[in-house]
């Protein structure tokens, strides 16, 4: 689960979202922002999966004749990106839910104030 320490060190604040738009700051009452709220839950939690992903591949090694070497490697990566995009994108694991949630608390917290 996010938690607000944890959004805080990954630059997820109500701050540093106000703080990319200095002509506006981040409504939550608007749909555009909500969507961007949304999008930027599910690209970390795309990003914390492909890590993972990442992490199951690396014992296996590549064999037989056309297998191993520099580009293998990289393009591993690039395939565990985008199974972690597409994991995200298809409903995820729940983090990016945690992530709006999170930050939309923080919004309410701050308008108490």
């Amino acid at each position: 689960m996010a938690t607000t320490s944890s959004l805080s060190s990954i630059g997820m604040d109500a701050q540093t979202l106000n703080a990319t738009r200095p002509n506006k700051s981040f409504n939550l009452n608007n749909p555009k922002d909500m969507a961007q709220l949304k999008k930027v839950g599910q690209d970390f939690e795309a990003q914390f999966l492909s890590q993972m992903i990442g992490h199951m591949f690396s014992g296996i090694k590549a064999d037989g004749l056309f297998g191993g070497g520099n580009a293998e490697e990289m393009f591993r990566s690039l395939l565990t990106d985008e199974y972690g995009k597409s994991v995200a994108r298809s409903g995820g694991i729940g983090i990016a839910d945690q992530v709006v949630r999170s930050v939309m608390l923080q919004f309410q917290e701050a308008n108490q104030k």
